[in-house]
């Protein structure tokens, strides 16, 4: 996965830094580290990452109201939720939002690193 970029997006500083530390260490390029679904929706056009790590719950827009802009406005990109919401209804929002994987905090790495790549797998969705 040498090479793949990915756009890291999370309201906590702390939680960005060790996603961003788990990312690299499975071989991605962390491109960008945001703390909002606005900030996300700015910056991907510039940076165009090949995939986007989303959490759920952020102030002001959600994840997965940015997911459902994000796929709006660039219907190519690839969302994987990072979340601590566990619930069934949270899970089908964010794939029926376009998420193409979900991974549960705290973050399982190879959880992570399979849902990644499947991600960047033709859009497949995988639970």
């Amino acid at each position: 996965m040498l090479g793949k970029r990915v756009m890291c997006v999370d309201d906590s500083p702390i939680m960005l830094a060790k996603l961003k530390q788990l990312i690299e260490s499975l071989g991605y390029e962390v491109c960008a580290t945001v703390q909002s679904g606005h900030d996300a929706l700015r910056l991907y056009p510039e940076l165009i990452p090949d995939v986007v790590t989303l959490d759920i719950t952020m102030m002001g827009l959600d994840g997965i109201e940015t997911a459902k802009q994000l796929l709006a406005q660039h219907p190519d990109a690839r969302i994987v939720m990072v979340t601590s919401h566990g619930q069934q209804n949270m899970v089908v929002k964010a794939l029926k939002a376009g998420a193409k994987g979900y991974v549960m905090k705290p973050i399982d790495a190879a959880k992570l690193s399979e849902h990644l790549a499947r991600a960047l797998e033709l859009g497949k969705v995988y639970e």
